[in-house]
């Protein structure tokens, strides 16, 4: 394992003639909130040794120079939003938060693009680009609290990804620091590009362990000019899961297919102080169409709804004004946070399949939720194959007992998701520290290796937010 140097205080001197003596952080209270991100801080937290809020690019790479010279881990932050332990410094060294870099820089209507530092908030982005009649279709659902660098190191999916796909879709050029504190340009403004290696792909997805992300040029749609909702109740999971796939074979394309249980709807209910039609009701789903106008979204949604009525839905409801659509759609938005005040302690996966293998993956669910003593919610986004199994844990049982079963849950399910159905152990919320060595009982070694030479290449002292998706010792 790598031996990294400690932070004394000649280099935070160092560090604060880079950015300023008011951008750096070294005490223990104020750098509590850079330890952790939405994982378990018992479980995976880690105190940085500093936490440095740089202004430019320029002083990244002043960063990273020093960094390298001194041989110090140094982990990027975006808004510690993840789920995956993967903004945790758990090496100590340097937190690089890009927080002050949240500027737009060009919207360029006649390129339908924009371009803008990664420590903006995705809402404020989309926000600022309403008046302009123009949308980035890419963001994930909790673009509320989330900063654009962040979507991107995770390529992160959401709701509208039946549609209009995950972020790395939409991302056209970056900027990025290197590990040796160089500053590269990578895309534009092109649509197409086989110039050589596709490098900007690379940092898509990786996590900060390759670089860190200071600047995005993001391809724009127009804003969509109608849309409206469907709810629809099902008397089991599996018969609305298997909705999924038949309207998917009649060519029609919502922009969402959410998918929740009875008791991720139930908790969510109880949370909001909610009430749904929910009598009988095994699973709903959650159904959005937009388009240009709305003959064309009638036409569409009352296709759908048809659709749902021949294969078992108990109802079909119309969500058609803003506030019913606010309603239903916060029942899905505020599951997790739902979860989380039932049992604290939890293990929220994000697990991806083929579509038309969704219904093969709910009985395993139970299966391993009556084997292990434990509760699986199940919810999330069916129209791609992406769902929610959270495993929560009994609030009567000990934490020892949930230590020892966690991890055999889900190696149980991994198995399962990837061996049998040909899945993957995370479709948007990433691998960071959390999923780390379940990632490497679950591909190939031919595999591991590619990943294992890719990050010495990039980054051949391990200083760049080490110890996430893969372990080099």
């Amino acid at each position: 394992m790598n031996t990294y140097t400690k932070i004394t205080p000649e280099i935070v001197a160092e560090l604060s003639q880079i950015v300023g003596k008011g951008n750096i952080i070294s005490d223990l209270e104020r750098m509590e909130n850079y330890g952790h991100d939405e994982t378990s801080a018992v479980d995976y937290g880690h105190m940085p040794e500093v936490v440095v809020k740089p202004r430019t690019a320029q002083e990244i790479a002043q960063i990273m120079q020093l960094a390298t010279r001194l041989h110090i881990p140094v982990t990027p932050r975006g808004a510690g939003s993840g789920l995956s332990g993967g903004a945790i410094p758990i090496f100590g060294g340097i937190v690089l938060s890009v927080e002050r870099m949240n500027q737009i820089l060009e919207i360029d209507e006649s390129n339908l693009t924009v371009t803008a530092e990664t420590g903006i908030i995705t809402n404020e982005l989309n926000n600022q680009l309403i008046s302009h009649g123009l949308f980035f279709a890419g963001y994930p659902m909790s673009l509320e609290t989330c900063f654009l660098g962040g979507n991107i190191a995770e390529n992160a999916g959401g709701g509208r990804a039946v549609k209009y796909g995950v972020t790395g879709r939409y991302v056209l050029g970056l900027e990025v620091v290197t590990p040796e504190g160089k500053i590269v340009t990578l895309g534009g403004k092109v649509t197409k590009d086989v110039s050589g290696y596709d490098l900007k792909q690379l940092y898509i997805g990786s996590e900060g362990t390759l670089g860190i992300i200071t600047k995005a040029t993001i391809k724009l749609l127009g804003m969509p000019k109608a849309k409206s909702d469907l709810l629809v109740p099902f008397k089991t999971p599996e018969e609305a899961i298997a909705v999924v796939s038949v309207i998917m074979k009649k060519g029609l394309i919502p922009t969402s297919m959410e998918f929740m249980d009875r008791t991720s709807l139930d908790m969510s209910c109880t949370y909001l102080n909610e009430t749904l039609p929910l009598e009988g009701v095994g699973a709903m789903l959650l159904i959005e169409i937009d388009g240009t106008d709305d003959r064309q979204v009638e036409q569409e949604l009352m296709a759908v709804g048809d659709i749902c009525e021949a294969n078992g839905a108990m109802e079909v409801y119309i969500a058609e004004d803003k506030n019913t659509q606010e309603r239903i759609w916060a029942v899905r938005r505020n599951i997790a946070e739902a979860l989380k005040v039932y049992s604290p302690v939890q293990s929220l996966e994000d697990i991806v399949v083929p579509i038309g293998f969704i219904p093969q993956v709910l009985p395993e669910l139970t299966r391993l939720s009556e084997k292990y003593g434990v509760t699986i919610p199940c919810y999330g986004h069916a129209g791609d194959g992406n769902l929610h199994a959270t495993i929560v844990k009994d609030p009567k049982t000990t934490l020892g007992h949930w230590h020892d079963i966690e991890p055999k849950l889900l190696r149980e399910l991994y198995a399962f998701i990837v061996g049998k159905l040909g899945g993957k152990i995370s479709g948007e919320h990433g691998i960071g520290i959390k999923r780390r060595e379940f990632l490497r009982e679950v591909i190939p070694d031919a595999e591991y290796d590619l990943f294992c030479t890719l990050k010495k290449a990039f980054d051949p002292q391990m200083i760049m937010n080490p110890g996430k998706i893969i372990e080099i010792r």
